[in-house]
């Protein structure tokens, strides 16, 4: 009998494959179909669920390979079945959030995507988990409650449909309150600046937790939510917008080098590779921006299926320095690693390559400031430097774990999902070149303007492998000690500015309170005062039951009083 696991792989791997071509079809043809479902009718209101069928809706297709490799590696988890179904939860709501052009069904997806992704993160129930589980459910509240706002403002134009106004009705002021709330939604969810606590600490969840939800879908449904209505942001809306990307990408540069838990390395990547896709949309291009979020899910997945991989066989161990020289126990793993995150570097010619170096060089064509174009280069001479930091920490010199380790490349339902997506992270990228740009790019810049990523690729390389290598000199020494450094790896301190100063007010506000009222006044006069006329009249109707002659005389004589009284009036 075919286990849960394996029912779900065929049934996701049959609609990806499915989903995939279909997806191609409909971008070679250029077709956009629409399917209206009618749910109510009353009155003059109707109740219409849409679903949106074109190229960009279609092109998901990660889930099957992640499945297939939660099998084995959570097979000894005593709630696998519940598990799985909380991934197949979270594809569905996935899958509502990029099918339908309608407010309403997009903020059913969104908050799915938020609730499965709270389960998910506090699966492994501990003080840490707990505390990522409502770090992560709070931050992203926030972009629900700005969809909700987005929802009630779009009652002014008689339907959620949004699709139907953003090229007609984009000079109207309600549709750009509507933008400025998708984009506060999309920061959220995207973890860009000042919202970017969150995403390092929800690496608390399972690895394929990991490689499937914040890497390849849920951070990317706020970029894919920009896409879909970048008709609407005006150019000062687009500047801020290039703001809040690039200090975010620069943020996760530099604490990707000096983490040395190798899970937040590759979420602060990820940090990284968004503030990259939202800088290009809002130097207006988004289907450039598309393509290297594609390109991202596939090296990405993989980078987390690999790091899952060489964290199961060190028992759970995530610290790089303990993870020297696994090549030599783990060749396969490490081989697919390397391929990983060279794609992630934007080696040719790679998937990243692809996505990459077309952006660089359409950025080199435009018009923009010294400083945009400068950071952005420096920012992929970071990308290179953690990359080949981290191959250097756990690829490179003496095994650094405990000596009862027992490392091997003997899963094999997990090494056959991770070589399905090299093949993906190998051949995908020039496929999905040709397929998303039929005309060929012609870019003609200068020899050393041409050269330049190729350049900066290089560089990066010989920082992260050769810096770190020495990385016991007194230079060093001294620089990791300054305080700095310090702010630098703990990502400028955003995680505590969020967080504990958000919360510092609101609880000293509740400690006066608590003092002042509810142990104060409201005690005096509620708790306090209520117990002693209780204790008051106990008393009385205790000495009543003792059955005393005075009592007994005293209410006889109030009795005749009382009848004396009737009688005369």
């Amino acid at each position: 009998m075919m286990s849960p696991c394996k029912k779900y792989f065929c049934l996701f791997l049959y609609l990806s494959v499915n989903y995939f071509f279909l997806g191609l079809y409909f971008l070679i043809k250029d077709l956009s179909n629409f399917m209206e479902f009618n749910i109510l009718s009353l009155s003059s209101v109707s109740i219409v669920f849409i679903i949106l069928l074109d190229w960009m809706s279609l092109c998901f297709f990660i889930s099957s390979l992640i499945i297939n490799y939660s099998e084995e590696y959570m097979n000894k988890d005593k709630n696998l079945y519940r598990f799985i179904l909380l991934v197949v939860m979270f594809v569905f709501s996935m899958m509502m959030m990029i099918l339908s052009p309608n407010l309403i069904s997009i903020l059913l997806g969104w908050d799915g995507l938020g609730f499965v992704s709270y389960a998910l993160v506090i699966y492994y129930q501990n003080v840490k988990s707990f505390n990522a589980g409502m770090l992560t459910a709070l931050s992203n509240r926030l972009g629900d409650a700005a969809l909700l706002i987005a929802i009630t403002w779009m009652l002014n134009y008689g339907s959620w449909n949004f699709s139907m106004y953003l090229d007609f009705m984009k000079e109207d002021k309600y549709l750009k309150y509507i933008a400025f709330l998708i984009i506060l939604a999309a920061l959220t969810k995207s973890a860009q600046i000042p919202f970017s606590a969150w995403l390092p600490a929800a690496m608390a969840a399972p690895t394929p937790v990991s490689s499937l939800v914040h890497s390849s879908t849920l951070v990317t449904a706020g970029v894919y939510l920009l896409i879909r209505f970048n008709n609407l942001f005006s150019s000062s809306v687009l500047n801020l917008l290039l703001f809040f990307s690039l200090m975010t990408m620069f943020m996760a540069g530099l604490a990707a080098n000096f983490e040395f838990d190798l899970k937040k390395i590759i979420a602060f990547s990820t940090l990284s590779q968004l503030g990259f896709m939202i800088s290009i949309l809002a130097m207006g291009d988004p289907d450039l921006s598309f393509f290297h979020l594609l390109t991202h899910a596939l090296f990405k997945a993989l980078l987390f299926m690999c790091a899952g991989m060489i964290i199961h066989n060190l028992s759970d161990c995530q610290d790089i320095r303990y993870m020297g020289g696994i090549s030599k126990f783990m060749p396969l793993t490490c081989t697919l690693f390397n391929i990983s995150n060279m794609s992630l570097c934007g080696l040719p010619f790679l998937s990243g390559f692809y996505s990459k170096d077309l952006i660089m060089e359409t950025m080199s064509m435009s018009y923009l400031s010294m400083f945009i174009y400068f950071l952005y280069f420096f920012l992929l001479d970071l990308t290179v430097c953690y990359s080949f930091r981290l191959m250097y920490y756990s690829l490179n010199g003496e095994y650094n774990f405990t000596s009862l380790g027992f490392l091997n490349d003997e899963n094999k339902v997990m090494l056959w999902s991770m070589i399905g997506l090299v093949a993906l992270v190998i051949f995908m990228g020039g496929m999905m070149a040709w397929a998303l740009f039929p005309t060929p790019f012609f870019i003609c810049l200068p020899m050393l303007m041409k050269m330049l990523t190729l350049i900066m690729i290089l560089m990066g390389i010989f920082i992260g492998y050769e810096v770190w290598k020495f990385r016991v000199s007194n230079v060093l020494k001294s620089l990791k000690n300054l305080k700095s450094v310090s702010m630098l790896a703990k990502m400028w301190n955003v995680s505590i500015l969020t967080s504990f100063s958000v919360i510092s007010y609101p609880l000293k506000f509740g400690k006066i309170l608590s003092q002042t009222l509810d142990q104060g006044w409201f005690e005096f006069y509620g708790g306090k005062k209520l117990y002693k006329m209780i204790v008051g009249m106990a008393q009385w109707f205790q000495a009543l039951s003792k059955n005393n002659f005075k009592i007994f005389l005293m209410l006889f004589v109030i009795w005749l009083l009382v009848l004396t009284l009737f009688i005369i009036y």
